[in-house]
């Protein structure tokens, strides 16, 4: 083991998908780095910024999904570090933003092990975006909330979604696919209108992305019908009507009916 006090591990935020949202200060720790260990979520094109001697470990964390034990993701990270290496971590979106940033830098400053955040774009900002939908417009809402729909490893605790729909911000939900039907049941149960807008974007800013825009009370059977899964962001409040999607939603007719009854 060296002895000498170890290199900072870099926790870096490989952004939603497409490489040229990298952050310079990302493409720097990625060309420092002799070790990476790299999430699902990664798109492969970043890994171009690596040195050709670096050392790839893939540790795949998806949410929904078998995925390397997070104890191992920790002790592996210590003990490359502890070898002298220049350890970069290497996650999808934003590592302090559901991506468990937090749990690792503590394990890594537990060890005596430096750390160094470079923030990424989160999926829950960027995701939206791919529309040209702005989770926060003076027009539509005071706010965003950003909620995960995954309860978790071994937690049965989930968020209070009949509160949430009280809140009269915009939601944007992280790894809520899965469990939609319940999501969506959750808000309406809160007062939330089923015809309030709503977008899925899925893959976003890679070739793969697709997206639907609909009411809340339609979400579940266009999510279905349209054979939309994870990674997704589904965002719901009447902020989706600034997105330019959403003239072309089928929802126009039925959206303006309701909301005449309700005037």
């Amino acid at each position: 083991m060296n002895t000498a006090t170890p290199h900072p591990v870099h926790l870096v935020g490989a952004g939603p998908g497409d490489p040229e949202l990298l952050t310079l200060k990302a493409i720097k720790a990625l060309r420092q780095a002799t070790v990476a260990l790299v999430d699902d979520l990664v798109h492969p094109g970043v890994l171009k910024f690596l040195r050709r001697s670096a050392r790839v470990v893939h540790v795949g964390k998806r949410g929904g999904c078998a995925s390397t034990p997070q104890a191992f993701i920790e002790r592996l990270m210590v003990a490359e570090a502890q070898r002298g290496e220049r350890v970069v971590r290497l996650k999808g979106g934003d590592p302090f933003v559901f991506g468990r940033g937090g749990e690792e830098a503590d394990a890594l400053r537990a060890a005596g092990v430096p750390v160094v955040v470079v923030s990424g774009l989160t999926a829950g900002l960027a995701g939206p975006a791919a529309l040209d939908l702005p989770v926060t417009d003076r027009r539509h809402t005071r706010g965003v909330v950003l909620v995960t729909g995954h309860t978790g490893e071994g937690d049965d605790l989930e968020p209070d979604w009949p509160a949430l729909a009280r809140c009269g911000l915009t939601l944007v939900v992280y790894m809520g696919v899965a469990r939609l039907g319940r999501i969506v049941q959750g808000l309406q149960a809160g007062g939330l209108p089923e015809h309030t807008p709503a977008a899925v974007v899925c893959s976003a800013h890679t070739p793969r992305q697709r997206q639907a825009l609909c009411t809340l009370g339609e979400l579940v059977a266009t999510v279905q019908r349209e054979g939309l899964a994870s990674p997704a962001i589904v965002v719901v409040g009447d902020v989706v009507q600034a997105s330019p999607y959403w003239a072309a939603a089928p929802v126009q007719q039925p959206l303006q009916a309701a909301r005449q009854r309700e005037a």
